[in-house]
């Protein structure tokens, strides 16, 4: 984010320094701001649906689903409504600490999906 309000303030000084009436360069720093702005959103949304994306990944691991890659790529194709069909057929259940490998498993399941130990 400070890279990004750096590169923000030397495109203004730049746009100022060229000597433009004061319009003109409230209109281009406000240009710079919205690309920005723009290119700032994007790559936060592009951080949540990398988030999401292992989040779909490891909770149906650890649901014993053997095809949680498949539910991914679902979700990363379809967004929101796959993530809505997700949570609806997932297993329900809560998911516990497996003793032998430390990783979540449902308390129903009779072997961890982990490291196969009852």
């Amino acid at each position: 984010m400070a890279t990004g309000v750096i590169w923000l303030g030397a495109a203004l000084q730049t746009v100022l320094a060229q000597g433009r009436d004061p319009g003109a360069n409230a209109a281009a720093a406000m240009g710079c701001l919205g690309c920005g702005g723009t290119l700032f959103m994007l790559v936060v949304i592009l951080a949540l649906d990398i988030a999401l994306l292992v989040w779909v990944a490891r909770d149906a691991k650890s649901r014993g689903m053997d095809n949680a890659v498949l539910w991914m790529v679902l979700v990363m194709c379809t967004s929101v409504v796959g993530l809505i069909i997700y949570l609806l057929s997932r297993p329900q259940g809560t998911l516990v600490v497996c003793p032998h490998c430390s990783n979540k498993r449902l308390q129903a399941s009779a072997k961890c999906p982990h490291c196969g130990n009852a």
